[in-house]
């Protein structure tokens, strides 16, 4: 999957409090990882989330190895939104 740095960054900006450790226990690896996946790198304590950077527009382009992770982040902020136009 291939993901502009600018989307990856605004994605994870917009997940609410909380939202990395409801990832990271869903899919039972550590919170750390999830932030690698999104641009971190603590690598003590998460492992490396499989992320190749290129130079181009809009921040770049990330390759993602394994989107699963941005797959359920996405589906979070779907079920937000949905809640909030049904509240």
């Amino acid at each position: 999957m291939n993901i502009t740095f600018n989307e990856l960054r605004k994605l994870k900006d917009s997940l609410p409090d909380g939202s990395m450790a409801q990832i990271a226990e869903k899919l039972e690896i550590s919170v750390e990882t999830v932030r690698n996946h999104f641009g971190g790198a603590n690598y003590k304590k998460g492992e490396s989330a499989g992320l190749h950077f290129e130079p181009g527009p809009d921040g770049g382009i990330v390759h993602v190895d394994n989107p699963q992770i941005i797959e359920i982040a996405r589906q979070m902020l779907a079920e937000q939104e949905e809640n909030a136009l049904n509240n």
